[in-house]
């Protein structure tokens, strides 16, 4: 979209909504500038963001300015006055923006963070750790999960909210579940997700790779742990070093949402995020889901538009059909151990 373009649309509209097009950050972003030093994403993500938010009012600031006031705030962690100076619109106006925009990507979550749909992206996913473990063994692997805590500033040490995601071979996430206060123990926050209590993933004799803080359950969900320590063996110590390799790609996409963690050169927009005391915890949890949302667009590809839920159509259900039994899952983990423990790579 041209400067031009921009200013005959908003001259359409009541002088209320206009905004300043020659303010800095703008003219940059109208002139098909560099995004990244203003918003930590590039003109790729802004504009799959944009497609995917699709709003098309009649009144207001606009889809594009709206998003562009949103991506600010997230990036620069910079209080409502702050950013009203930047865009040269007022408080109330940057307050409003955040909320509204923070709810419609929520909202549009589901096309973005999703379980795999067809046995085709089930079979990749599984290949691809089967590739980073360096192991066919771990061929049924259907994910890895881990639990990130986002602080909170408060006047009294430090609180935080915990995300529990699960994220595929290429650092995508799949699911996630926020809200719960930090003091609760990754177990706890398993067992009341919904991908615990749901339990529709995932598919019979598959896995999800989880480390040492997390119990190795056989149902509902069946999750695949590294040996305790001390480790004893030479089985053993194989296999926790193949499932250790895993385990860093989990720690580097989970340490993407530690606020406070600078790097120049990604773009993924959440490591710059900062909580402030004065929001509701409802928005504190939709702004981290909101994150995850630009984390997934941030990596690319994946966008979709179908209903996540397996209601309807039940051509592919992770969890449909019968026999899924803690006994069948139990033999194939002790026969999928004794061949990573055992087996050469």
């Amino acid at each position: 979209m041209s400067v031009m373009s921009c200013i005959y649309l908003h001259h359409t509209r009541p002088l209320y909504c206009r905004i300043n097009l020659s303010v800095p950050v703008l003219d940059r972003f109208f002139n098909n500038e560099d995004t990244r030093p203003d918003f930590r994403l590039s003109r790729e993500s802004v504009t799959a963001l944009l497609n995917l938010l699709n709003q098309q009012r009649r009144h207001g600031w606009g889809a594009p300015i709206e998003a562009l006031v949103f991506l600010f705030w997230l990036a620069s962690g910079a209080a409502y006055r702050v950013v009203s100076r930047v865009f040269a619109i007022p408080r109330s106006t940057v307050h409003r923006i955040v909320h509204r925009v923070t709810e419609v990507v929520v909202a549009t979550r589901h096309q973005v963070i999703h379980l795999p749909r067809t046995p085709e992206d089930l079979d990749a996913m599984s290949n691809g750790f089967a590739q980073l473990a360096g192991h066919r063994a771990f061929v049924k692997a259907a994910g890895a999960i881990d639990c990130c805590h986002v602080r909170i500033k408060n006047r009294k040490l430090f609180p935080s909210i915990i995300l529990q995601a699960v994220c595929d071979h290429e650092g995508r996430f799949v699911d996630t579940h926020v809200g719960l206060p930090g003091s609760v123990h990754d177990s706890r926050v398993l067992r009341h997700s919904p991908l615990y209590r749901q339990a529709r993933y995932p598919p019979p004799g598959h896995f999800i790779l989880a480390d040492g803080g997390y119990p190795c359950p056989q149902h509902p969900l069946p999750l695949i742990t590294p040996y305790k320590r001390p480790v004893y063996g030479a089985g053993a110590q194989r296999f926790n070093a193949h499932h250790s390799s895993l385990e860093v790609q989990v720690l580097e996409v989970h340490h993407t949402f530690v606020p406070h963690v600078r790097h120049a050169n990604t773009s993924i927009i959440c490591i710059l995020w900062h909580v402030h005391c004065t929001y509701k915890i409802k928005h504190l949890s939709q702004v981290i889901t909101a994150c995850a949302v630009l984390h997934n667009i941030c990596i690319g590809g994946h966008i979709s538009t179908v209903d996540c839920t397996c209601s309807g159509d039940t051509s592919y259900c992770p969890r449909s059909g019968t026999g899924f039994t803690a006994l069948r899952v139990c033999a194939f983990m002790v026969t999928w151990v004794r061949q990573v423990s055992h087996d050469s790579p």
